[in-house]
């Protein structure tokens, strides 16, 4: 059994945070936990300084209490013919104070950094019923692979492999996340059951209203939702990462097939002395090599830094193209 202060810091003063005790209340504790007879005599309003200290005393010996010993004064008091007085004393003085409910209080909205990552992971697949990842995240990640097929062909990006791949990476995002919020929603909901139930045993002994027990859970549900905007953070974080490194690699220069090579090597060599194609040749290659006009572009500008570079191997380069169009000539 758990040992239980059953004395609330509602009754403190609000400047110090000190317990205090009405004096009244006080006797009676001392009286129902002294080991003489169980028997309350009348309250004696002339006690002396030291028989106040001996009851603030007993008090803070309660947390040192073994649970045994705490258990039978709980009995004790529970049972004691006086009880009811107590917990009518306690009630009048807390509405006298008006500590109790803070009607002033309203309700605070959801926090928009919360519904902002929440948005987000069931954009993505990671959260919501879904469990085959996001359906909007395959459809992207599938018109990258067509775009890609289409204009590099014989391109190993976009492959049904890397889709693959990308689906594989999501799911096991997917499945730590629900792992770890599972984990977060379980000790949360421990702990808040713990609290209830200190809560319903205190309130056998003083007054504790619905809504102050409502109160109390929103602030235990408040401070466990840091640790699961932590969670959902990570989590946007690790699925940033995969789109970046899947999704959005086909911003990256990636080798053109050995045919669409073949073909914008022998333009260059064959015109090696203006190798600036015109925007009618480049729309020419380009659909001969199933890339875009912006994509010959990059390749002739890269390439004539690289002959310039390199002039050497370029001028070996030149005389293997000239060659082969020399034989293509003859054999037509």
């Amino acid at each position: 059994m758990e040992n239980h202060n059953y004395f609330s810091p509602s009754y403190s003063d609000a400047s110090s945070g000190q317990y205090a005790l009405p004096s009244n209340a006080a006797m009676f504790v001392a009286s129902s936990t002294s080991s003489s007879s169980p028997s309350l005599s009348r309250p004696d309003y002339a006690k002396t300084p030291m028989d106040y200290a001996n009851v603030l005393q007993q008090i803070m010996n309660i947390s040192t209490q073994s649970l045994d010993e705490a258990q039978s004064r709980k009995q004790a008091l529970n049972s004691h013919s006086m009880k009811p007085a107590l917990y009518q004393v306690l009630m009048e003085i807390k509405d006298r104070t008006a500590l109790a409910l803070r009607n002033t209080q309203e309700e605070e909205p959801p926090d928009p950094q919360i519904v902002r990552l929440d948005n987000m992971l069931i954009a993505e697949g990671v959260a919501g019923p879904e469990k085959a990842g996001s359906a909007a995240a395959n459809a992207m990640v599938a018109a990258g692979v067509s775009a890609s097929s289409r204009a590099s062909p014989g391109s190993d990006f976009g492959s049904p492999i890397e889709h693959s791949e990308y689906r594989n990476k999501l799911a096991q995002i997917r499945q730590i996340y629900q792992t770890e919020l599972e984990k977060y929603e379980q000790a949360c909901s421990e702990f808040t059951n713990h609290v209830l139930n200190l809560l319903n045993e205190q309130g056998r002994t003083r007054p504790i209203s619905p809504k102050e027990i409502e109160r109390m859970v929103n602030i235990i549900h408040k401070k466990f939702s840091s640790i699961q905007m932590q969670l959902k953070q990570s989590t946007c974080e690790a699925v940033m990462i995969l789109r970046s490194r899947f999704l959005d690699a086909r911003r990256k220069r990636r080798n053109f097939s050995k045919t669409a090579t073949e073909v914008l090597n022998e333009y260059f060599y064959s015109h090696l002395s203006n190798p600036y194609p015109s925007e009618e040749a480049k729309e020419e290659l380009a659909r001969k090599c199933g890339i875009t006009v912006s994509q010959i572009s990059n390749w002739f500008g890269n390439k004539r830094i690289r002959y310039k570079k390199n002039i050497g191997k370029a001028q070996e380069e030149a005389n293997m193209y000239a060659a082969k169009k020399l034989r293509k000539d003859n054999a037509e």
